[in-house]
């Protein structure tokens, strides 16, 4: 059985992504990182207890303030346009959680992103594309995604057109605690 590293928030998107992720095969293990005081693992805990996977819990605060706050106070102080989202794609979520599931013996690391891979015979490589969702793709801050780890990362959440399809999903797998959670 392969198994998957997933970045989970304790939203309804990540959630959602176990569920589809086991109903898949795969074995999953959650993770969930610390970026500042204000983080919470709760409902991250409580859905892979309700689902049986195992789940950590990573301080990544420091890391945090260095390559994404510090860097979006730096790129304003020179007059340049940060876009947060992307640093933390590239430093953290793709960064050292990509390590971390290298660490755990995970085949890959997933994340409730609406994005899609596919492989490209053209190019004769994995490639980014947008998310099917109207509205909600995310490919945009993963473009600095390196082509080669693209055949590690899996987008569970990439197909589906609508945030409530994945409501439904998380409703009908009684995930209540996150079902109707605002997005962030």
């Amino acid at each position: 059985m392969k198994k998957v590293l997933l970045g989970m928030s304790g939203g309804v998107d990540s959630s959602v992504s176990a569920i589809l992720l086991q109903k898949q095969g795969y074995e999953v293990i959650g993770i969930t990182m610390a970026l500042s005081k204000e983080t919470d693992d709760v409902d991250a805990k409580k859905v892979c207890q309700e689902l049986g996977i195992e789940h950590h819990f990573v301080d990544m605060k420091n890391e945090f303030k260095k390559h994404v706050i510090d860097n979006f106070i730096d790129c304003y102080a020179n007059a340049k346009t940060p876009n947060p989202c992307i640093e933390c794609n590239r430093k953290l979520k793709f960064g050292v959680m990509f390590e971390k599931a290298k660490e755990l013996g995970c085949d890959y690391l997933a994340t409730g992103h609406y994005a899609n891979i596919e492989y490209s015979d053209k190019y004769n490589q994995y490639v980014l594309k947008k998310g099917d969702a109207i509205g909600k793709d995310q490919s945009y801050v993963l473009y600095t995604l390196p082509s080669d780890m693209l055949e590690n990362l899996i987008f569970p959440l990439g197909k589906f057109k609508t945030k409530d399809e994945i409501r439904k999903i998380a409703k009908e797998n009684n995930l209540n605690v996150v079902a109707n959670k605002p997005d962030s």
